[in-house]
């Protein structure tokens, strides 16, 4: 695994997930308190994301923080 491929995975996990909930980058940004320029960044796995901010991404999915990581290689 390279030193970036997790953060891509993650940020290809919430695309996913945000998209399977029927919720724009700009939507999900918003129920975060972010910017969606921000979103855009994590969910192209270009910005290592804290735990604060992993936490509130899943609270704005309502799924789990090991829903996350819950993909394939």
């Amino acid at each position: 695994m390279s030193d970036n491929s997790l953060q891509i995975n993650v940020g290809q996990q919430i695309q996913k997930l945000r998209e399977s909930k029927g919720l724009s980058q700009q939507d999900l940004a918003a129920k975060c308190n972010f910017e969606k320029s921000n979103m855009s960044r994590l969910e192209a796995g270009r910005v290592n994301a804290t735990l604060s901010t992993l936490e509130k991404v899943t609270n704005a999915l309502q799924v789990t923080l090991a829903e996350l990581f819950t993909f394939q290689e």
